[in-house]
């Protein structure tokens, strides 16, 4: 495709559109939006929009589908596979003044918010009246729900709770036309012709953007009890997480660490932790719920479970304060991992049971082209975040070479019935590695979905496929 660049005049009617004010050009402020937290890449847009209503949205593209000029739609910039990166130039339309809890339905347990808000802003208004919004990724203090949308976001109590794909009731959003829908209903069920809010969530804003969400809300569970369970190995900590889900307990979270994080963690954030000169892995398990007695019996069962998979400790978190301690210990490991060395991150899923097998693979392909890894996630899912740390490999192998690796990683993750991404989404980065799981029909189908979406192929272009 043949893009155009933004002309004088188009920067006049862009303008025009949002006000001068809600427009950057100048190389500097740029900067903040040639990057996510993907990698070190740098990707710099032409100009920046930062629209406040959907129908100015819904101009911008009408004008840039005019002028084929590709637009990116960006968020907070906290995504990891390159999703909010202007690779082709253009303009990016940052949802930033998107920024309102529109609307808290306590009567029918749903919300209306703007994907501009911030996850975690989110989740304690609606705590405040007693609900819960259980979608909740590492970087819920600083994501917008509005990338967690366009990402199939996760984190740690998807596993009790369901995916995003299970919250979202809802949307409306700007074609690449100009045109502003609503993708479905504000219903529990839906049941009338192709679901158009599922098609839309995980699509990496590749085929609309996303104006308004329409949430599905919960009671909030009033009690929780939290523990750290320490083992010698990582492939013993991994043969747990199965094994507490077949006794029949669901709990809210179960989170894989390995030691190498851990130490990270401690190193930088200062984090007062006895770390055991035998302990390779820890899984950070919580139950939730209204009954202290049901919640103390699970706990009990877990701990049976521990026992029969040689688990060496068990910390129970005595009050608020550890169990803070310890969230912030496995929430801030992939801080700690950036800043300690140059990595990729790749994020793989497979069935929970089939974790053991995915650890030991990964860590026989290090061996095997000479890169560290460092491995943490949301085992209960079955979804391993596997940090792969450049150290010794030399430029020349990491710049080259390491694909290969990575590659393998991949065909091992789906030949244990998984795929490439549980949650960071496919972006620019993994988009090669994609016909290891999907073949030509796939891809055909995908581009035809896209053509009827975007026909001129501007709205975040060079991703997914």
């Amino acid at each position: 495709m043949n893009y155009n660049k933004i002309t004088g005049d188009v920067l006049a009617a862009i303008k025009a559109i949002v006000g001068s004010e809600a427009v950057i050009t100048g190389h500097d402020e740029l900067e903040k939006y040639s990057h996510d937290e993907t990698e070190d890449l740098r990707f710099y847009p032409e100009v920046v929009a930062r629209p406040k209503s959907p129908q100015e949205v819904a101009a911008l593209m009408q004008l840039c589908n005019a002028h084929l000029i590709p637009v990116t739609p960006r968020g907070a910039g906290t995504g990891l596979s390159g999703g909010a990166l202007a690779v082709m130039g253009g303009l990016v339309i940052a949802m930033e003044r998107f920024n309102k809890v529109l609307a808290i339905d306590e009567q029918n347990l749903q919300a209306t918010v703007e994907p501009g808000v911030i996850t975690e802003e989110f989740m304690n208004q609606v705590a405040a009246k007693g609900l819960l919004y259980p979608v909740d990724p590492a970087s819920k203090g600083s994501c917008f729900i509005g990338g967690n949308v366009s990402h199939g976001s996760g984190g740690p109590r998807v596993v009790k709770y369901g995916t995003i794909r299970e919250y979202i009731l809802n949307l409306e959003v700007v074609l690449p036309s100009g045109e502003i829908i609503w993708t479905g209903a504000n219903t529990l069920k839906y049941a009338s012709g192709y679901n158009l809010t599922q098609l839309i969530i995980g699509s990496e804003g590749t085929l609309a953007i996303v104006t308004k969400i329409v949430v599905k809300l919960i009671p909030r569970p009033t009690l929780d009890a939290l523990m750290l369970a320490s083992f010698s190995s990582n492939e013993a900590a991994c043969a747990t997480v199965s094994a507490i889900f077949r006794a029949g307990i669901i709990p809210s979270a179960v989170e894989f660490m390995e030691r190498r994080g851990v130490e990270w963690v401690k190193e930088n954030d200062g984090i007062a932790f006895d770390l055991k000169d035998d302990i390779e892995a820890f899984l950070l398990i919580e139950v939730d719920g209204t009954n202290q007695d049901v919640i103390f019996t699970d706990c009990e069962k877990i701990n049976q479970v521990l026992e029969e998979f040689d688990c060496k400790d068990v910390l129970f978190a005595d009050s608020a304060a550890q169990k803070e301690e310890l969230w912030r210990l496995r929430r801030t490991m992939a801080v700690s991992v950036k800043s300690n060395s140059v990595y990729k991150e790749e994020d793989t899923v497979v069935p929970r049971a089939s974790l053991p097998e995915l650890i030991k693979g990964i860590k026989q392909t290090g061996l095997k082209y000479g890169f560290e890894s460092v491995c943490y996630g949301h085992a209960g899912d079955g979804n391993l975040h596997v940090n792969i740390i450049k150290g010794t490999m030399s430029d020349v192998d990491w710049n080259n070479r390491l694909k290969d690796g990575i590659r393998e990683i991949f065909e091992l993750t789906v030949s244990l019935g998984g795929t490439l991404s549980g949650e960071h989404g496919i972006g620019l980065v993994q988009k090669d590695f994609m016909p290891i799981k999907y073949s030509e029909v796939h891809f055909a189908l995908w581009r035809g979905i896209k053509q009827v979406f975007d026909k001129n192929g501007i709205l975040n272009p060079g991703k997914i496929f």
